[in-house]
């Protein structure tokens, strides 16, 4: 969990810092790995 966690903050990260510099496509990757990583912190505390 503590993994899935740094990583979804990571994308977090890299997508304000993405917008800050209009770099859209980057910007909307890194905002699906956002969902990716908080699909699994909630499947991980569902189960």
């Amino acid at each position: 969990m503590k993994n899935v966690t740094k990583q979804y903050e990571q994308s977090n990260r890299k997508a304000k810092e993405f917008m800050k510099n209009g770099q859209i496509t980057q910007y909307f990757e890194a905002l699906l790995e956002m969902n990716k990583y908080k699909r699994l912190m909630m499947a991980i505390a569902a189960n």
